[in-house]
This record gives C-alpha cells, sequence and structure tokens, in this order.
C-alpha cells in the first residue's frame, strides 16, 4: 500500500427529512444570497424545489436561481451562473440534483473568484484557488459529486469533456435523503448504478500490491450495487435499496477506496470522448465499454486480479482455471449491465466508426491512460471498434 494523506471535509447529512439543516448549514458558511442551481425540473415534480424555496424564505435567506443544467453539464451554463453571482453579489451556491448540477455549481463557485474564462480552469491553464462555498442536495445515485473534489464539464463547441480535481472543490455539506431519489426513472437508476460501479472497478483493478482492505471495499460496494439496483428497478419506493445505492454512490468515489492505490483510470477518458462528440448518458456510455476493457486487458499478469472478482463478487467456483473464471466474471459484468436495459454496443447509442480514431487520439493526448495495463492510443480504439 502506498502513502495517502486522507481527508473528507464534506459534513454528510443521510436519512429521511435531512432537509431541515439546510438554513443552518448555509449560515454557518456566511451564506446569505444563494444561487440554486440545479437541473430539467425533476425537483418541481417531487416538491423539493418548494420545499427549498420554503426554508430559505422562511430564514431570510435570498434566492437567485440558475435551472437547466443539462445531463453533460455545459461550460456555457458555468459562465452564466458566475455572471449572476457578480451581478447580485451572492455568497454561496447551492446545487439541488445529481452529479451534472453539483459539478456545475462546483465550477461556477471556483469560476467567482476567477476573472478570465472559467474554462482555463478545465484545461490547466490555471487553477482554482479559492471558491464561494458550495453546498448540495442530491436526488440521484450515480457520480458521488457530493462529496469528492471532481468537477466534469462539457464543451460541445471543442468537442471535449474534461474532468477537474481540486481539493477546493469539495461541497462544504451534502443532504442525502434516498427518498429524493424515488422518482428516478428506470433508465437513470440503470445509468447511475453502472456508474458507481465503474467507479469502484477503476479503483478495484491496480497494480499496486497490499491495499487488501480497499479491494474488500471495493467489492462490497459492487456487490452492494448487484444486490439492490434491480430492487430500485423493480420497486422505485424501495428505501433499503434507494439508501444501498446512494451511499455507494458517495463511498465509490470518495477516496476511501483509491487512497493507497495509483488512481489513473481507463474506462472513464474513454467514456468521456464518446459523450463529448456524441452526448451520450455517461453511465450508458461506461456500462458499454467496462465488459470490453476487461476483455483487452485480461493477460497472465491480470488475470489473477480478475480471478479474485469473479469469485469475491460474482460467487464463482474458486477451483476452476483462472482464466475461465476470469472469462465468467466478465461475462458477468456484461449481462448485469444488459439486465439493467442498459446498452451493450456503441451502435445501440447511435456511435459508429466516424470518430473512433480521433477519439482515441484525444483520450490519450497526455499520453498513456490507466496503471492497470496502460493504453495507448491504438489500444483505446481496439477497445472502441470491438465495442461496435
Amino acid at each position: 500500500m502506498r502513502n495517502f494523506n486522507y481527508s473528507t471535509p464534506t459534513q454528510i447529512f443521510f436519512g429521511k427529512d435531512q432537509i431541515n439543516v439546510l438554513s443552518e448549514q448555509i449560515r454557518i458558511f456566511g451564506g446569505s444570497r444563494v444561487l440554486l442551481v440545479y437541473g430539467g425540473g425533476s425537483i418541481k415534480r417531487i416538491g423539493l424545489y418548494d420545499k427549498v424555496l420554503e426554508i430559505l424564505k422562511t430564514n431570510d435567506l435570498s434566492l437567485f436561481e440558475l435551472g437547466g443544467i443539462d445531463p453533460n453539464p455545459r461550460i456555457e451554463s458555468v459562465r452564466q451562473g458566475i455572471k449572476i453571482c457578480r451581478d447580485n453579489n451572492l455568497d454561496f451556491v447551492l446545487a439541488v440534483g445529481g452529479g451534472s448540477s453539483i459539478d456545475c455549481a462546483k465550477l461556477i463557485a471556483a469560476g467567482f473568484y476567477y476573472e478570465s474564462d472559467p474554462w482555463n480552469l478545465m484545461i490547466g491553464k490555471a487553477k482554482c484557488e479559492k471558491t464561494l462555498p458550495l453546498g448540495s442536495i442530491l436526488t440521484l445515485s450515480a457520480t458521488g459529486s457530493e462529496m469528492d473534489n471532481f468537477s466534469v464539464i462539457s464543451n460541445l463547441e471543442a468537442h471535449q469533456k474534461i474532468g477537474l480535481g481540486n481539493a477546493v472543490l469539495v461541497p462544504k455539506f451534502s443532504i442525502l435523503d434516498p427518498t429524493y431519489t424515488y422518482s428516478v426513472p428506470k433508465k437513470q437508476t440503470a445509468a447511475g448504478t453502472a456508474d458507481i460501479m465503474s467507479h469502484t472497478i477503476e479503483n478495484y483493478f491496480t497494480v499496486v500490491k497490499g491495499a487488501y482492505l480497499q479491494s474488500r471495499l471495493a467489492e462490497g460496494i459492487l456487490k452492494t450495487c448487484i444486490q439492490y439496483a434491480p430492487i430500485a428497478l423493480e420497486d422505485p419506493e424501495n428505501y433499503e435499496a434507494r439508501a444501498n445505492l446512494m451511499w455507494s454512490s458517495s463511498l465509490a468515489i470518495n477516496g476511501l477506496l483509491s487512497y493507497g492505490k495509483e488512481r489513473n483510470w481507463s474506462c472513464h477518458p474513454m467514456e468521456h470522448e464518446l459523450s463529448a462528440y456524441y452526448d451520450i448518458t455517461h453511465g450508458e456510455g461506461l456500462a458499454i465499454l467496462t465488459p470490453y476493457w476487461m476483455e483487452y486487458v485480461l493477460n497472465d499478469a491480470t488475470v489473477e486480479q480478475f480471478k479474485d472478482y469473479g469469485i469475491n463478487v460474482w460467487g464463482l467456483k474458486p477451483n476452476e482455471d483462472p482464466y475461465i473464471i476470469a472469462q465468467q466474471a466478465i461475462t458477468k459484468t456484461r449481462e448485469f449491465f444488459v439486465s439493467l436495459g442498459l446498452p451493450s454496443t456503441l451502435r445501440d447509442v447511435n456511435i459508429g466508426e466516424e470518430n473512433l480514431k480521433v477519439m482515441a487520439k484525444a483520450a490519450t493526448k497526455k499520453g498513456t491512460i490507466g496503471e492497470f495495463r496502460p493504453l495507448t492510443t491504438e489500444d483505446v480504439y481496439n477497445i472502441y471498434k470491438s465495442a461496435l
């Protein structure tokens, strides 16, 4: 296991009616004039929007809004949010929704203190130094943005979808009430589960030895998703299922599984190019790519970890040949995603051969990706091609 420094400064309020702490928490961080960032209107349909407004109004907090955040949040929305904050001297950003709204809110909070175009922060031309305080109310179990230091933003004009990691982006607090996910459609529940599992798998498969505990924790999260995603799809208001998926979402990417290991992922940078060019649902892209990536990186050096994955996650018999166990585990992974109603090929989401080479080049523009088995541009292209 490698050295690491671990801090999770986000205060989590988990469970029913935890929204009652909202005004108190905003006040703790000096907030009185709040930008509310949300997506396509689901928070209005479930009554959460009205509840937030009621709490803020009752506690003499001023509210300004930025709605309509896209599933792959756009840099244009970030620019608009920063302008609202500056024009109205706002001092707190509250994201209500899934990872897209939270990611957008994070860059708004950071861009408030940056004088030039916030896209420069994403592409590395400038560094986040300070942010407005940020809180979140989660309504979708998927990205883990409610408890991590990452923001993923798209610039469709440039065909770029980029992730930015910085400690100042971590929310001050997040309210996680599983009942707010009851109305999430089956497609989004399934895609969110694939995202949670992908975060976990990216942390699980590593060349670092001795991180035994992290691997067992990862297996537990994967088994939790396998156990509860079908239940949530069948019974959307099953509190136990929604609660377990919600907490899995946070734990999969808040550092718990990755510290002590090497954090250099493969499937996520490959999928970001799919979303940048075709604006597909992130979790669907991951569900497609992950089994093909597994097949591509399986070799004599990696087979033992796939064997552990098959035995400990999928319950396969340990006395089989390691390669047989590995192949069966990969098959079960693909079959599970399909059972949730997720696509299994790129053509299923209307992606053909036309941009495979340019996407592969973009995914590896800084060099090889992944450390479990480093992938070159040619490797990424081969995986894309096999996924057609």
